[in-house]
């Protein structure tokens, strides 16, 4: 079987006028010989009647006494109204089609409610309905337990449920809709002229997510990078291809050498905390002290930079000053800059390229922007900034490197 699976996210399917363009691509891939597995998320966004925020905003005002168990039963409820509605709206059309629950779908996972992981697939259901010429919609973001405990797992995971269902389908393909007309080279509510990417590789995708573009969530391209599964991030409202997301080995010659694009995108992420903590003289165990600290009381540090005058890292805003108490309980006394953004430059063409490092510094030191801290890796590049000089940064980079072009 020649088996496609689509995940429509929730603005694909807040209005009707997005919903005739959802039937229009499930149209499109039956005329072209697919069986079709479509995974749904919560219609709309925080405000409309069945988003997850929505939802989630019912029991809130009581407090925050309900269990996790239950509260992963009313946050799977958004997914399956999605689910149920774009199955009548498909067979009106004549299209006939089916709904299972990521559980009846055959996605087992953990027990952790809130941000489960999964641990097996099981599609035998979803094949044999396949062979029925049926429409299998799914509903995305949940699985069950070896128990059956309904399950969710995590924001994202709606993209997670549709790689994770290719991956077990052997699908041919997997095509994320989103409201977007596939990946761009950077915000284009920050870059005006940010221009959409034709091909990118599963590295670079993934860095792009990690490091703040919201197209598609890291563990969903993490599972696709695994099964090597390809994915198309499309727009719902165009019949264009979108990006296509792949194995580097299997972009063409003469698109992956291409000499004067070493820096596929720029990406970034805000209300970051710096956190300097100097070395005491005579004390050799800060690192050990400081980092198990965080760790002991569940605080995720990043862009760490370790010497021998000290430690410097970052912290999310929200959990600064908890963090900066607890190391004055150890007894040092650290600096904090908080209101900070990491930039992120991207670009899987750029390892070992000279000459990178001394680009971004001078695209930033043109516009006087003050570099509080950088790193990198083969593919990626980032420095941190004030949160003032962000847009600025942003801006500057996507310039320095032509991606506009």
């Amino acid at each position: 079987m020649r088996i496609l699976v689509q995940k429509f996210g929730g603005t694909s399917l807040s209005t009707a006028h997005a919903r005739e363009h959802v039937i229009g691509h499930i149209q499109d891939a039956l005329i072209n010989h697919y069986k079709l597995v479509v995974v749904v998320s919560a219609m709309g966004r925080k405000g409309e009647p069945y988003a997850t925020d929505t939802l989630l905003d019912l029991v809130r005002k009581n407090g925050d006494g309900l269990p996790a168990r239950e509260l992963d039963m009313l946050m799977g409820c958004g997914e399956l109204i999605s689910a149920v509605h774009l199955c009548s709206l498909l067979q009106a059309t004549g299209i006939r089609s089916t709904v299972l629950t990521g559980g009846q779908a055959g996605i087992l996972t953990n027990d952790v409610h809130g941000n489960a992981q999964i641990v097996a697939m099981q599609p035998n259901r979803i094949l044999e309905l396949l062979e029925q010429d049926m429409v299998v919609i799914v509903t995305g973001f949940q699985g069950k337990t070896s128990q059956d405990e309904l399950t969710t797992l995590g924001r994202g995971g709606s993209d997670t449920s549709a790689t994770a269902l290719g991956a077990a389908l052997k699908a041919e393909i997997v095509d994320i809709f989103t409201d977007v007309n596939g990946i761009l080279t950077a915000d284009p509510r920050i870059v005006e002229d940010a221009k959409p990417l034709v091909r990118v590789s599963f590295a670079e995708i993934c860095n792009m997510a990690h490091n703040g573009a919201k197209v598609i969530h890291p563990r969903a391209v993490e599972v696709a990078m695994q099964a090597n599964i390809p994915i198309r991030v499309r727009s719902t409202f165009s019949k264009e291809e979108g990006t296509l997301v792949t194995a580097s080995d299997s972009i063409p010659t003469d698109m992956s050498q291409v000499r004067d694009r070493f820096v596929t995108g720029i990406a970034h992420f805000t209300n970051i905390t710096q956190i300097h903590v100097a070395a005491v003289e005579g004390q050799f165990d800060l690192q050990l002290r400081v980092f198990k600290t965080m760790a002991l009381h569940q605080i995720s540090v990043d862009f760490i930079n370790v010497n021998p005058s000290g430690v410097v890292y970052t912290v999310f805003d929200h959990e600064a000053e908890r963090a900066l108490k607890l190391l004055r309980g150890q007894g040092y006394d650290p600096k904090a800059v908080s209101g900070c953004a990491k930039v992120s430059v991207i670009g899987g063409g750029m390892n070992g390229v000279p000459g990178i490092m001394a680009q971004i510094v001078e695209a930033l030191t043109v516009e006087d922007i003050r570099i509080l801290q950088s790193a990198d890796s083969n593919t990626t590049i980032w420095v941190l900034v004030h949160g003032v000089d962000m847009i600025k940064s942003v801006r500057a980079l996507h310039h320095k490197f032509n991606l506009y072009k």
